[in-house]
């Protein structure tokens, strides 16, 4: 049996991503002509259309959608594979670092970050994104370099993890709310007026459970997608927010937080990137000063 031709690899990662013949023979420096039989030899060797005309365009067909991301994988890592290694030098670096992270963990960590980063690096650049799931795509297919989060089942087992710190939830209301006298017992916590923060929709989380062992339910108002637009709701009202400690030291400046008065399991905020940047030497020194950073607010929140 003849070898495949690992050339068609990068060739079909392009027209996946291209959806147009003449745009990826473009991109490759080919002719049209040329892309047009290397697409054919590639339906010769996968037994399937792979890209069906649609209009101008071409569209994947079900078995091109398969292996989208596992064309994606292989073409990085051959590229990785081939790649000089070569001594960072940051002071010449230039590049873009897309960082994946729920809301909070930006204006408590990020000031002090970029602070660092430009120093050492000022050609490199942090673009930060905010996490409206816990879909793993971006890490696998590249979009993503780094992301905070809680590993979950659902998290991609390939990827790698580090733990930043450990979290709780507290409560948060607005200076002279009634909450900010006397003693919070569970009864007058639950029967406060209450935002929930939900990005997926459910009612119940980690709250409600602890709530429920003692027969009481607290009382939703409202639900909200975020952190910060659940702090921001209470600090203009009566509404008590329940949120992340660590993750939210900035966004709650000028407010009253209290420890719950049921107990909920502390939790653990990681980073986590794809392995094929393992070796990437400025993705390490990216990862190191994200790591120390967060420790070190850890360190001062201590104090």
């Amino acid at each position: 049996m003849p070898r495949p031709d690992l050339n068609l690899l990068f060739t079909l990662d392009v027209l996946l991503a291209e959806g147009n013949v003449t745009r990826a023979a473009k991109r490759l420096r080919l002719s049209p002509s040329a892309m047009s039989r290397s697409l054919a030899r590639l339906r010769e060797a996968a037994g399937d259309p792979l890209l069906v005309r649609a209009g101008r365009g071409l569209v994947p067909s079900p078995r091109a959608l398969e292996l989208r991301d596992q064309v994606r994988q292989l073409v990085q890592g051959g590229e990785a594979v081939l790649r000089p290694s070569e001594k960072l030098n940051l002071k010449r670096l230039v590049r873009t670092f897309t960082l994946r992270t729920s809301e909070g963990f930006v204006e408590t960590f990020g000031p002090e970050l970029i602070a660092r980063i430009a120093e050492e690096a000022p050609g490199v650049r942090l673009f930060f994104t905010q996490k409206p799931n816990k879909d793993s795509a971006p890490l696998r297919d590249g979009t993503v370099d780094l992301e905070t989060g809680v590993v979950e089942k659902t998290t991609a087992p390939e990827l790698r993890v580090q733990a930043l710190f450990q979290d709780r939830f507290i409560g948060v209301v607005r200076k002279g709310h009634p909450l900010c006298q006397g003693k919070i017992t569970r009864l007058r916590f639950a029967a406060g007026n209450h935002i929930l923060v939900s990005r997926d929709g459910l009612l119940a989380g980690p709250i409600e459970e602890a709530l429920s062992r003692f027969g009481l339910e607290r009382k939703i108002v409202t639900i909200v997608g975020g952190f910060s637009t659940a702090l921001g709701l209470a600090r203009a009202s009566d509404l008590i927010a329940s949120v992340p400690e660590r993750h939210t030291t900035s966004l709650r400046a000028g407010m009253h937080s209290f420890s719950l008065p049921i107990s909920t399991q502390p939790f653990t905020v990681s980073l986590l990137w794809h392995p094929r940047l393992d070796a990437d030497s400025a993705h390490r020194w990216l990862r190191a000063h994200v790591l120390e950073v967060c420790s070190r607010s850890f360190q001062q929140a201590s104090e």
